[in-house]
């Protein structure tokens, strides 16, 4: 794939999916930034930019710096946080919280970065499987998910006419800090490497994902190798929702 010097913005690009992502893209010869409220341990060359995703001015000033030398080509939203709750033990705050992360921040770094997309480009948006299927408690989670998967579909037709391609990535569990966190929460008794494993074991492929195979979902979406598709949700899930529930 053709990917040298493409001007890449990933917002969430710290760890997990996002961090995968960047190496990936680096790795080819494009050219990244990395909006986020931390710092990356290794950036392997791409350029930080401190950025809360809920603040419009900091959603702003990331894709103006990120745009100084060049166009922005790709975009990447892989910002997000979990909550655990129903809609009735999930405080309002804490739903708040879960939208304005997952999904108005999303919003926000489309509604910036379109407009200085001047020669085209592609964005994709980290959504989940639970944006189509839930377990338990994942209200805000869930909900959030959601709207990115809508607005996947109305910002792929609104901007087909500047030539601006927009898809989602639905991944089942994936090994990252966030998934890590959960499964110490919920472990138990067990080591975190054993709850891991049994998470792997609900997917059909008997494992959970690395994140690097996300990564590379991604990047082919963004590349010309992905030229006609557009409005679409890709799930890389291992299977899972692939299955019923119900056991022989």
């Amino acid at each position: 794939m053709d990917l040298q010097n493409k001007n890449t913005l990933i917002f969430g690009g710290s760890s997990g999916i996002g961090a995968a992502t960047a190496k990936v893209l680096l790795e080819f010869g494009a050219q990244v930034a990395i909006a986020d409220v931390s710092n990356p341990s290794e950036n392997g060359g791409a350029v930080y930019i401190p950025c809360d995703v809920r603040d419009e001015a900091q959603v702003s000033k990331a894709v103006q710096r990120a745009t100084e030398s060049k166009p922005l080509d790709w975009l990447i939203y892989s910002t997000g946080i979990q909550h655990y709750g129903s809609v009735v033990s999930t405080t309002v705050e804490d739903y708040d919280l879960v939208q304005s992360i997952n999904a108005r921040g999303a919003f926000l770094a489309c509604h910036t970065a379109i407009p200085v997309m001047r020669n085209g480009g592609a964005i994709v948006l980290v959504s989940s499987v639970q944006s189509l299927a839930c377990q338990e408690g994942v209200a805000a989670y869930a909900a959030s998910k959601g709207t990115l998967e809508a607005l996947t579909r109305a910002m792929a037709v609104d901007h087909a006419k500047d030539n601006i391609r927009v898809n989602a990535v639905l991944p089942g569990t994936v090994d990252t800090p966030m998934v890590r966190s959960s499964a110490e929460r919920f472990g138990g008794a067990n080591a975190l490497e054993q709850t891991l494993r049994q998470w792997g074991d609900d997917h059909p492929l008997g494992r959970v994902a690395h994140a690097d195979e996300i990564a590379n979902l991604i990047t082919f979406l963004l590349s010309e190798k992905a030229s006609f598709i557009t409005g679409a949700s890709y799930r890389a899930d291992g299977g899972l929702l692939a299955q019923l529930a119900v056991r022989l």
